[in-house]
């Protein structure tokens, strides 16, 4: 296991070394093992933080559409065609497994948190990583900040299992990528010329590309919508692609009204 500087916030935290370092990873193994057989239950395999996204599995985990159409209900909020695609796509399958689920539309810099049964909870504008890009850069998760490049301040595109948890120093976040150390946090103010609070409140999706690839959100709206939706437990978080196309990265999607033959609520 690799040990990740503290100098960088944005990384998962890990053990200090000593003679409790045994008995955490001890510890650790058997409870991944225990989370795995109840996550097997409930969500379908994941593979390096990211759940495939491909054709839907044969079997018994094969997500099978509805008799009766279901959409997502946005509340009346504004959201891209592609926000909506998948969100309808992810009530009318249940491909978030009964697990409250976040959208983020990179493209417009925003974020739609949803709960089990696909209402919205709340949306708001984010800020991103600072380049353009649908792929995490291998092994970016164990770098220090100061080693990350321009360009590979990405915020990766995918479908993942988010779940509650702190980074290296003690801030609660809401792990979006554990490896790639991408989490959801309230925004950080750290810079007073990154101007991140500004960025939030203009008009423009241009300037909220700023993070080395985590997606930060105002305050009340971390504490008060997206905390309590994950509410220390796991929840499915979509992020939109801005390079690819959504079905190139979300092959089960489908387009919920031609599938059914419906006309979907406004």
């Amino acid at each position: 296991m690799q040990d990740f500087t503290p100098s960088n916030p944005e990384l998962p935290p890990a053990p200090a070394p000593g003679a409790g370092r045994q008995e955490w990873l001890d510890g650790l193994k058997q409870g991944v093992m225990l989370g795995a057989a109840i996550l097997a239950l409930t969500l379908p395999p994941f593979r390096g933080g990211v759940a495939p996204t491909g054709a839907a599995p044969a079997g018994a985990n094969a997500v099978q559409p509805r008799a009766e159409p279901r959409f997502a209900d946005f509340a009346g909020e504004e959201a891209s065609p592609e926000s909506r695609h998948v969100a309808d796509w992810v009530v009318d399958s249940g491909d978030n497994r009964q697990l409250s689920f976040v959208i983020i539309d990179k493209k417009n810099t925003r974020v739609y948190v949803f709960d089990a049964a696909g209402k919205l909870r709340g949306a708001t504008p984010v800020l991103i990583g600072s380049a353009k890009g649908d792929d995490a850069v291998t092994g970016i998760g164990g770098r220090p900040i100061a080693e990350v490049q321009p360009h590979e301040r990405t915020t990766a595109a995918g479908r993942f299992l988010g779940e509650p948890g702190r980074n290296a120093s003690g801030e609660d976040v809401v792990w979006v990528d554990y490896d790639a150390a991408v989490s959801m946090h309230r925004v950080r103010t750290h810079e007073p010329k990154e101007r991140r609070l500004e960025r939030l409140a203009s008009a423009s999706t241009d300037d909220n590309r700023i993070s080395y690839g985590c997606i930060n959100m105002p305050v009340a709206f971390f504490d008060n919508v997206l905390k309590p939706a994950f509410n220390a437990s796991y929840g499915v978080v979509y992020v939109l692609p801005e390079v690819k196309s959504v079905a190139e990265v979300f092959g089960s999607a489908y387009d919920v009204a031609a599938r059914h033959g419906a006309t979907p609520a406004s």
